[in-house]
């Protein structure tokens, strides 16, 4: 890195020490009152959609002047900064940009996610938030009978508030429920999923833990 402090050193003095000559070079412009011509300068790193470190470019005047120059990303083509340029980068050859390329998931990766979203609705507790019944709650005739829902519970609603609060996308046709959700309380939903993805030690199907509470 001292290499590179040093050479940006040495171009910047060159360049402060010239500028007055070299932004009036007979190379750079044809003459006075003319129109400018478009500049010959060399990147000394790169600059998207003009070039690499090391290219020779064309660029406005003004550009360079008042944009390249005084940030040290383009000398003038003349043999001198040339000189500096090729010896800089003898030193310090500048890595670009590596490509990224998009890996496709191999069916090793996806069983491994699949299996990694089944552990995590069994070790997980859905909490879904429901009105009661009013009617029924006040019919009730002790206070140990359940609380009755307005609605039952849909696979619809699980299959949604799974999005929701586990960030895991299931289908309806995932979830078995052999009786209604129809009343406050935990349920304990089995969960059809291929059978590619091994069970937890001493289970015989995977579930997902759901509690039904008022709002």
């Amino acid at each position: 890195m001292a290499y590179i402090q040093q050479g940006r050193n040495a171009l910047q003095q060159i360049v402060k020490e010239s500028s007055d000559r070299v932004l009036h070079h007979p190379i750079l412009f044809a003459c006075q009152g003319v129109r400018y011509r478009r500049l010959e300068v060399i990147l000394t790193t790169k600059i998207d959609k003009l070039g690499n470190a090391g290219e020779t470019v064309k660029v406005a005047p003004g550009y360079f002047r008042n944009h390249l120059m005084p940030k040290l990303l383009a000398v003038p083509n003349i043999e001198k900064y040339a000189h500096l340029i090729r010896e800089q980068r003898k030193i310090y050859q500048p890595v670009e940009e590596e490509e990224v390329k998009v890996v496709k998931k191999t069916v090793d990766g996806e069983a491994k996610e699949y299996e990694k979203a089944a552990r995590r609705l069994e070790n997980a507790r859905l909490v879904l938030r429901r009105l009661p019944d009013i009617a029924k709650l006040r019919s009730r005739a002790s206070k140990d009978d359940p609380v009755h829902l307005r609605s039952p519970v849909t696979k619809e609603e699980i299959v949604a508030e799974v999005a929701r609060q586990l960030s895991i996308n299931i289908e309806s046709e995932n979830l078995y429920l052999p009786t209604q959700m129809s009343t406050f309380g935990e349920y304990e939903v089995p969960l059809r999923l291929p059978r590619s993805i091994p069970l937890p030690e001493g289970k015989v199907q995977w579930t997902l833990n759901i509690k039904v509470r008022g709002k």
